[in-house]
């Protein structure tokens, strides 16, 4: 008989103890332990295929997650290459670091709705392997999901549907199969025989889950994993989840609205903050080449309240409007309300226009908005956003077609931008005339009119003449930059 045991896991951080606890020793949280049955001896299963703890493999060891084996001295490590598969999408492989590294798990995210499965299954169809898909789904039967293909014109002969959500079943048919990719709609469906408790519990995602990367390690496989996600936002279950695998995306958008967000939080073979845009038709989502334009299409001009600046996403560069709305209050307390912006950063922008510029905004309420629905953790956009409320407040219209770039001190000072020849590059495609920017970067973009030239995203490097039609000016505080941008109004 298996003996059972009642266990608790933290469902941020996964850190595991024997009784209950309202905060977690690990993360701090407070009350996010939850119980689970631990399963020792033999399971209610009386197959024979081993448990998601004992993950079968069709080649090399048995029970390592990785095929490393014994300690090496670091100067001999590394001297292996991982290959990439492309997916057919090429700004889904921007945002994996290059394509689909063979080995590797991914779990995507995002709201009900949203796309996944449709992205999954557009992938699936692009995927550039000569070896078979594996599409399991244990949310939709082979009907559905062949209805789905056909609106979106999948006509894949390598894909093979799978409606399972017995771990042990899946991992017989992947030792039958050895497909080059296996697709996972959702990993909360999934359940292993010899484990109690019900699907989408901690223990059964956690061993599933740690099943699924001890085959894709062993085997050479990659594996995308569909993840819920919760009332806020994040992934659904343990937050060990995002540790275990190697990347994770995150598909954001409205599901009112057309466009979709294809964000990395974390990739192990590429640069995590990479995003791309994708826009929803009736024949599945197309990527859109230039989010920049995207996010500026239908801005209003000659409007107070709203101001251009630019943001790093990972290594793209990005123009977003900020709008601002200084009103005043009908309640005893003013609000504060942001949207992509963090709140905190805000309110410290807002105290230091009132203590520098004089600005009475104590009473007064104030909403702030990134155009797009982008989330930006961006420093260098204060002065932008600063500028927005000035113009709001004022009710003045700031200098036309001008981007804003730099971070604000507490004094009113301005630091400089980071890769400003990467923000400068973007705007000066969409035409802008003017850009105000600390006078610490002056050094910068004076060394690159001397080279007349100007480095792109790939590194390599482009006649500039565009650059010499724009106007610079160099700001050292905040009174010389609010100066310059209502200068002309």
């Amino acid at each position: 008989m298996a003996k059972n045991t009642t266990v608790y896991f933290c469902t941020e951080c996964g850190y595991e103890v024997s009784g209950w606890m309202g905060k977690c020793p690990s993360c701090g949280a407070w009350n996010t332990l939850v119980s689970s049955q631990s399963v020792t001896g033999s399971g209610k299963s009386k197959k024979t295929s081993p448990s998601a703890n004992e993950a079968p493999v069709y080649s090399t060891d048995k029970y390592a997650w990785t095929d490393s084996k014994g300690t090496v001295p670091l100067k001999d490590a590394g001297k292996a290459s991982y290959s990439r598969t492309s997916t057919g999408i090429t700004e889904v492989d921007r945002v994996l670091g290059g394509g689909l590294t063979d080995g590797s798990v991914v779990l995507v995210g995002g709201e009900p709705g949203i796309g996944k499965s449709t992205l999954l299954l557009q992938l699936a169809e692009s995927f550039k392997s000569q070896k078979s898909i594996l599409y399991v789904s244990g949310e939709e039967s082979h009907s559905q999901i062949g209805m789905r293909a056909e609106r979106l014109g999948v006509k894949n002969e390598r894909i093979i549907l799978c409606a399972e959500t017995c771990f042990e079943n899946i991992a017989e048919e992947l030792g039958k199969i050895k497909p080059g990719l296996c697709i996972i709609d959702s990993i909360q469906t999934l359940y292993s025989d010899n484990l109690n408790g019900t699907p989408g519990s901690v223990a059964q995602a956690r061993e599933v889950t740690a099943g699924l990367i001890r085959l894709a390690k062993n085997n050479n496989l990659s594996i995308i994993l569909v993840g819920h996600v919760t009332k806020d936002g994040t992934i659904a279950g343990p937050k060990t989840l995002e540790h275990m695998v190697d990347t994770v995306l995150y598909f954001e958008g409205d599901n009112m609205g057309s466009y979709r967000i294809l964000r990395s939080i974390k990739n192990r073979f590429g640069r995590s903050n990479e995003l791309t845009f994708f826009e929803m038709c009736e024949d599945g989502l197309r990527p859109v080449e230039s989010a920049s334009k995207l996010l500026l299409s239908g801005r209003p001009v000659n409007v107070p309240g709203s101001v251009l600046t630019t943001t790093l996403e990972g290594t793209k560069s990005l123009t977003i409007e900020i709008q601002a709305l200084i009103t005043d209050s009908p309640y005893g307390t003013a609000q504060r309300m942001t949207s992509g912006l963090d709140r905190n950063r805000v309110a410290m922008l807002l105290a230091i226009s009132e203590k520098i510029l004089k600005i009475p905004v104590t009473g007064k309420d104030a909403f702030i908005n990134v155009i797009g629905g982008i989330k930006i953790n961006d420093y260098a956009c204060d002065l932008a956003i600063i500028a927005a409320i000035v113009s709001s407040y004022k009710n003045i219209v700031p200098r036309d077609n001008t981007l804003i770039i730099g971070e604000v001190g507490l004094t009113g000072e301005l630091r400089p931008a980071t890769q400003i020849y990467k923000r400068i590059n973007e705007a000066l495609n969409l035409g802008i005339t003017s850009i105000v920017l600390p006078g610490s970067c002056k050094k910068q973009i004076e060394e690159m009119n001397n080279k007349n030239t100007l480095n792109n995203t790939n590194n390599s490097t482009k006649h500039c003449d565009k650059m010499f039609k724009c106007e610079f000016f160099y700001v050292d505080n905040l009174f010389e930059a609010i100066d310059v941008i209502f200068s002309d109004r």
